[in-house]
């Protein structure tokens, strides 16, 4: 340092620990290979989980009813009162307790995610409604940018899993279904994420996923090929006459190239469609600011 600078004063150089701070001897937490998930995955992340553990778990609970019509089981009712009841309760799990405040706004879109009681049906407006879920989550500071990858394979992957659960047990319609010319009669980002999730892949390209034995060999490793597969339980006859939209993504030559699409296909099909955004709901967190012109 040159002569005559002035030092900054010894206490400046680092923050003094806070007042309320209560210091422990540090000790081992790893001692297996299952406790890496401790480090691994953050509390809000497992609290999440725990969350969709739940939803599940009352899946069970409420079993579908004898009824005349195939689909659109009203249990599934049942099943959505209770969580209606319930949802500020399994936010608040999740939320500590300085940020209770934002507890009911962030309990509508959870309720928003899981489908429409009075129609029993799910779409991608419901789907879209756990991403603001989850979107609030990080706005209020619950989830971190460290947890962005256990967010989408964690978190959301298990969100799937409960969805597919709920339109199977209690034949869910497809909201707004395109039938045969949509990409998925329910759902839209997991295949955004997945294709993703494959760019670069050094063997799986995208004209395997139509291949029956590599969905089975590598569905449980990938987001992407997950969604085919349940595609495949859920729907019979030839993929290309029951999945036309995907059949035809087969035959792109590369995962960037088809995530590309999806991203452009997603903001066209969703994001801008008026009968899916109708049903979107803005609060402080996701207000709804118009864009000034110039």
């Amino acid at each position: 340092m040159a002569e005559g600078e002035r030092q900054p004063p010894p206490d400046s150089l680092e923050e003094a620990p806070p007042a309320t701070q209560n210091f422990i001897i540090p000790k081992k937490e790893i001692h297996t290979v299952p406790d890496m998930g401790k480090w691994k995955r953050s509390q809000a992340i497992e609290k999440l989980v725990a969350l969709l553990n739940t939803l599940d778990r009352w899946i069970d609970e409420t079993p579908p009813v004898d009824q005349p019509s195939r689909f659109g089981n009203k249990a599934y009712r049942t099943w959505y009162a209770k969580l209606d009841e319930e949802a500020e309760n399994l936010v608040a799990t999740v939320v500590p307790t300085h940020l209770a405040a934002a507890v009911p706004e962030v309990a509508v879109y959870l309720k928003e995610s899981v489908g429409n009681s009075t129609r029993i049906d799910y779409g991608t407006g419901h789907e879209a409604a756990f991403a603001a879920f989850l979107c609030c989550l990080c706005k209020i500071g619950v989830l971190r940018v460290d947890d962005q990858i256990a967010i989408v394979f964690k978190v959301f992957n298990r969100y799937l899993e409960v969805m597919r659960k709920l339109q199977k047990t209690y034949r869910m319609e497809p909201a707004g279904s395109q039938g045969v010319w949509g990409l998925d009669d329910f759902q839209f980002l997991p295949f955004i994420w997945g294709s993703s999730q494959l760019i670069d892949h050094p063997y799986l390209e995208p004209r395997h996923f139509v291949d029956e034995k590599a969905v089975n060999e590598n569905h449980k490793d990938y987001m992407f090929l997950e969604c085919i597969l349940f595609i495949t339980e859920m729907k019979t006859g030839p993929f290309a006459e029951h999945s036309n939209q995907l059949w035809n993504i087969s035959a792109v030559p590369s995962w960037s190239k088809v995530n590309q699409g999806l991203i452009r296909m997603y903001k066209a099909e969703c994001l801008e469609k008026f009968p899916v955004i109708q049903h979107f709901k803005f609060g402080s967190l996701l207000p709804i600011h118009p864009v000034t012109s110039g």
